[in-house]
Order: C-alpha cells, then sequence, then structure tokens
C-alpha cells in the first residue's frame, strides 16, 4: 500500500517538473515546493546555484525563502516540504528553523543527505525542533534524473 497520499504525488510531480527546468538551465536537477496546512502552494524553485552564483541556490532555500515571504513569517509551521533528493545538513538546519510539519523527498543522497543518509537532523535530539520526514516518493523517476545529468557531466568533461 501506497504511504503517500493523492496530494503528495501532486506537489512530488510539481517538484520534479521544477528539477527538469533547473537542469535546462544547466543546473543539478533539484526541485523543491512548499505547501501550507490549506494544500497551496506557496514556495517553489528548482536549484538556482549557477543562475544566482551562490551557495544559498538551493531549490529548497529558495522555495522556503519564498514560502516564507508568501506567510510573512520565518515560521512554516503546518507546512510540508515536497522534494526531489534528500536536503543537505544546511537545507535541514534551515528547515529545523523554519519550524517545518513534514518533508517529503525523493530519494537519498548518500554523500551529503543530512535526513537519513549521513545523519538524521529531522529527529536530532539535541536540535530545538522536530519534524516528519518521509522518502522514496518517486524516487526511480528522481534519481534516473540526477544520475543522468551526472552522467553527461561527466562525458561532457571527458570530451574536453
Amino acid at each position: 500500500m501506497d504511504q503517500f497520499t493523492e496530494h503528495d504525488h501532486k506537489f512530488m510531480q510539481l517538484a520534479f517538473k521544477l528539477a527538469k527546468n533547473a537542469q535546462l538551465k544547466g543546473e543539478v536537477p533539484i526541485g523543491a515546493v512548499v505547501v501550507d496546512a490549506e494544500g497551496k502552494v506557496i514556495g517553489k524553485s528548482g536549484n538556482k546555484r549557477e543562475q544566482l552564483n551562490t551557495v544559498l541556490g538551493h531549490a529548497e532555500l529558495v522555495a522556503l525563502h519564498r514560502a516564507c515571504k508568501s506567510k510573512n513569517s520565518w515560521r512554516l509551521i503546518d507546512c510540508t516540504l515536497y522534494v526531489t533528493l534528500e536536503p543537505c545538513y544546511m537545507c535541514a538546519g534551515a528547515l529545523v528553523q523554519s519550524r517545518i510539519k513534514r518533508v517529503v523527498f525523493a530519494t537519498h543522497d548518500p554523500k551529503a543527505g543530512a535526513m537519513g543518509s549521513l545523519e538524521d537532523l529531522s529527529k536530532h535530539a539535541k536540535l530545538n525542533h522536530r519534524f516528519t520526514a518521509e522518502n522514496g516518493l518517486m524516487q526511480h523517476e528522481c534519481s534516473t534524473l540526477l544520475k543522468n545529468f551526472f552522467k553527461q557531466k561527466r562525458s561532457e568533461k571527458k570530451s574536453t
């Protein structure tokens, strides 16, 4: 049985679309969507590190920033983040600070993931906020998109 709702599928599909759009702009294909308690998208983005020339251009951070602006508050207490790749430490830290309620991510990041791969900041006992983190929704599609992107990048690097 699928643990994810129809809404979960809809919002992860949107995150996947944002990831593919980011790839078309030369970005690592990661997409993120923040949804409020009423099911309204209040922040979304693909990766923008290359476009904005900043380490803060992670899809999650841009989507969180937009969500905070939309709510006119830094607290995202009843919100859910959908993201195509497990958040890194920087993004997981921002999620803790935002007081997010739930995170749904597609696939693990064994080299940088901070929600189970290297550590799990969503449940860290010493942090002041904990949230639900679920994974596996659209795992195959998101993982394949990322693997193909990096395979192409390696191929391009070899030919230069």
